[in-house]
């Protein structure tokens, strides 16, 4: 028996690949399936079931790739409803994998149709269970994540029931494997493991210490932040369905030539420029989006793209398929093309470039006692920002700068100066302030991380902001 953890960094998401004497399961698989056909072929096995512990809100899954590819069913457990062909499951059902089995625990709480699934080994002892969202490493997954008509009050009472019942009772030994590690919105604050036990979480976890049903709902439900837009999308497309990853790679990545680039955007499509922000400061075609391969792409992608607009790329050389790839894990599938040659191609043909000014802190600490249009503009999130910012900073979270009545509260006379925690998401806001047609913009390098270390620049805190 082999148990593999497939993490991935970007989405926060682990996927699962099972073998056993000749067969294979996957667990809650990305759209991008090559890799588990391939880990397939090269240990000799055939890939008997794909398995999903709920409809994931942050990711297309892999289910129907996966179930085209290699024929193998697709389960889930009970509650489910498609628009595909799928296995329902029922509670206590067992799978045999080779000479293992898979048990259903249907754990409701985080989406009605939420499972677990515990794998036995080939002597029959419970080895690890599979908790998707129900139970992750220091949480658990939010009960606010559109399940019909139900309150995230009546979902957190079923996640209660779901843990005393079916989780709890399991043996301290067992290994937690659960569908996210640190940096997912699909909890409240994980842990910075990816997988645990049993015992561990027993211990340290907040959502399994010994508290009555009304203090488990009020604790899990408190302090929730608003999702991501593309949640509810995601969602959606991963009960009814969606188009080939094949066919949207094969449009996607049509090489455009300067003029078929040009050509496209006067038709309509947005230009997406997936370079490091870095790069995109210092020269990008007008009018582009930043954001860079090198953050959470895929997650601030699907947070500020409408999912019905075409898209047009540029990309760093040898990037093209990455883009394309990641954009289609959260269903972003409108990409028409990639300029050909990219960035380079643009200037060889004598097309203008557009820039954002980098400055670094000490350059803003400078500015700050002499420039009376001077307004620093901080894109973290409300929680970043409330536990300490630049004094007289405005907080506009960089997710809210699609919003064109948010956008017309900036005062484009000012000297903007943005600002986020590292400096990736400081180069999004900026783009999208450009595309507005907003020019006085100074980006500053490696933001708050950096600026709390200059003397010269106040700082205010939590405490003293009750002063």
């Amino acid at each position: 028996m082999n148990v593999q953890q497939l993490y991935t960094n970007c989405l926060s998401e682990a996927a699962y690949f099972i073998d056993s004497d000749g067969e294979a399961a996957v667990i809650d698989p990305l759209r991008d399936v090559d890799t588990y056909i391939k880990m397939a072929e090269e240990k000799g096995v055939q890939i008997k079931y794909i398995f999903e512990t709920h409809f994931h809100a942050d990711f297309v899954s892999g289910h129907l790739e996966l179930s085209r590819k290699t024929g193998a069913p697709i389960i889930y457990g009970p509650n489910t409803n498609t628009n595909f062909k799928v296995q329902v499951a029922n509670d206590g059902d067992e799978f045999a994998i080779g000479k293992v089995k898979l048990k259903v625990l249907h754990t409701p709480g985080h989406t009605l149709e939420s499972t677990s699934y515990l794998l036995h080994d080939e002597s029959g002892k419970p080895y690890c269970v599979f908790t998707g969202d129900t139970l992750f490493v220091g949480d658990v997954g939010r009960p606010d994540l559109f399940s019909g008509n139900l309150s995230k009050e009546e979902l957190a009472g079923m996640m209660y029931d779901s843990l005393q019942t079916k989780i709890k009772t399991l043996a301290d030994d067992i290994i937690v494997y659960p569908a996210h590690g640190p940096g997912s919105s699909c909890g409240k604050n994980l842990g910075p493991q990816t997988f645990s036990t049993i015992g561990e979480q027993k211990a340290s976890n907040y959502a399994l210490q010994n508290m009555s049903k009304e203090e488990f709902v009020k604790v899990v439900t408190e302090g929730l932040s608003t999702p991501p837009a593309y949640f509810p999308i995601n969602a959606k497309i991963n009960r009814e369905g969606y188009e080939s990853l094949d066919d949207v790679m094969t449009k996607g990545l049509e090489p455009l030539s300067v003029d078929q680039f040009k050509l496209r955007v006067k038709e309509g499509a947005w230009i997406l420029d997936t370079r490091p922000a870095t790069v995109f400061t210092e020269g990008f075609v007008p009018e582009a989006i930043s954001i860079g391969l090198d953050g959470r792409f895929a997650e601030w992608a699907g947070s500020l793209l409408p999912f019905t607009q075409k898209l047009v790329l540029v990309t760093e050389p040898g990037k093209e398929k990455e883009s394309v790839v990641r954009l289609a894990r959260v269903g972003i599938d409108n990409v028409e093309g990639v300029l050909d040659g990219g960035i380079e191609a643009w200037v060889a043909a004598g097309e203008k470039l557009d820039m954002i000014i980098d400055i670094e802190p000490d350059e803003l600490a400078m500015d700050i006692p002499h420039d009376t249009k001077l307004e620093i503009i901080d894109v973290r999130k409300p929680g970043e920002f409330n536990t300490a910012h630049v004094k007289g900073a405005v907080n506009v979270p960089v997710d809210t700068l699609i919003d064109p009545v948010t956008i017309a509260q900036i005062n484009e006379d000012n000297n903007l100066y943005i600002q986020c925690a590292g400096g990736y998401r400081s180069v999004i806001a900026a783009s999208l302030l450009k595309r507005q047609g907003y020019h006085n913009l100074r980006n500053v390098l490696g933001g708050f991380a950096k600026i709390k270390g200059v003397k010269n620049i106040p700082i205010v805190t939590p405490q003293e902001q009750k002063v």
